[in-house]
């Protein structure tokens, strides 16, 4: 159904039980015990656990199945392709089968007294393969993603070795897992570059806290009203506001459905714990550590061509000219002084933000940005580390 007609209203806290559950775990050793795969089962299963919500997932996916029991039935045809059993003839004496094209007898005595198997011929073979393909239309829909299509044109020995891999090979569960990723670092650490990486690949939506606030008073809304004066005194933004315009960007539909990636907030536990509170909790987190030194270099050399707002670098990026370095201006905001204070800001948090987030993930930020970006996406696509108690 297109969702800009018809959205799908689906609550956060559904998949965050899930995930905190381990129902898509547990419901891949369910099936296992069950003899095989469920496909409208399945699904119907975990729709029912993610709206029930029961406090033992477990005892209540075992009384489920209980009471829904299904079974799976594979067939295959006879016969693959026409040519394989027209092709067919017997030695009556000997019983021997032989093929017109694969391995005919080189013998004229043996050749001249082949024939047709009884039961082979091109109407019976032509009906049979109809039949099957029949059926096998009225079965695929129920194997959605596990059903695997092996040409059995090849020999015998392939198709035994194709299938046999695809049966031993662990699939990932059919489970949807919506990335809710946290990016904490102090300023500088490349947090918006790594975010803008993540919803260029992975279509997540990109939340940068400073930037909403931004848009409410660009929009006029009557929250953007509220906030403007805060911004126009240069006063830091109470949570109570921040925590409305983040909360209603995060339920939005986009952000239900592809997931996000958050920076700029929280900056210290309190503003975790609201966050938390307001059912957005992330399952990703991560935190790029970069020492000062490297913040000074990336952030004190910025500066910003006021004719042309062309941004540049004294190191990376320097201007293309004499007179064009002549006239540029730093950000206040990049003094080396307004610097240290947020860097000393954030790590006086960062503390206690890592004990609240326990599976948080901590990278170095002081290296390549694209290394940055493969060390956050594989903590993104593999399985959180477990922990001990």
């Amino acid at each position: 159904m297109d969702a800009t007609t018809a959205p799908h209203r689906i609550p956060p806290e559904m998949p965050q039980y899930g995930e905190t559950h381990q129902i898509f775990e547990m419901m891949q050793v369910t099936l296992a015990a069950a003899g095989g795969p469920l496909s409208r089962e399945t699904r119907n299963l975990l729709e029912q656990l993610l709206i029930h919500q029961p406090k033992d997932p477990l005892q209540f996916m075992i009384d489920h199945l209980q009471r829904n029991n299904d079974h799976v039935a594979l067939s295959a045809p006879d016969t693959v392709l026409i040519e394989r059993n027209l092709g067919k003839r017997i030695d009556p004496q000997t019983g021997e089968i032989y093929h017109t094209t694969f391995d005919w007898p080189p013998e004229a005595e043996i050749q001249s007294r082949l024939v047709v198997p009884e039961g082979i011929s091109e109407p019976d073979t032509v009906q049979r393969l109809l039949q099957h393909h029949r059926n096998i239309v009225r079965v695929l829909p129920s194997y959605p993603g596990i059903l695997k299509v092996i040409s059995a044109d090849q020999p015998c020995v392939d198709v035994f070795y194709q299938a046999l891999t695809y049966v031993q090979t662990n699939r990932r569960s059919n489970a949807p897992f919506t990335p809710r990723v946290l990016l904490c670092g102090p300023v500088g650490s490349g947090k918006s570059l790594q975010a803008g990486l993540l919803a260029q690949k992975y279509g997540l939506v990109n939340v940068c806290c400073g930037q909403l606030l931004k848009e409410a008073v660009a929009d006029k809304s009557r929250q953007g009203e509220t906030i403007q004066p805060f911004f126009e005194k240069e006063m830091t933004v109470p949570d109570s506001l921040v925590l409305k315009v983040l909360s209603q960007r995060l339920s939005q539909h986009d952000c239900v459905q592809r997931g996000w990636v958050l920076h700029g907030f929280p900056r210290d536990l309190d503003q975790a714990h609201l966050l938390d509170s307001m059912g957005h909790k992330p399952n990703r987190v991560f935190f790029l550590n970069v020492p000062l030194d490297s913040v000074l270099e990336r952030l004190t050399l910025r500066r910003t061509d006021p004719v042309t707002g062309e941004r540049y670098h004294l190191i990376y990026k320097p201007p293309p000219t004499m007179e064009v370095q002549a006239r540029l201006r730093q950000n206040p905001k990049d003094a080396e002084e307004q610097v240290k204070f947020k860097m000393d800001l954030f790590y006086r948090n960062s503390a206690e933000l890592e004990e609240f987030y326990k599976q948080a993930i901590t990278l170095n930020g002081d290296q390549d940005p694209y290394t940055v970006f493969e060390y956050i996406e594989s903590g993104i696509t593999h399985p959180l580390p477990q922990r001990g108690p």
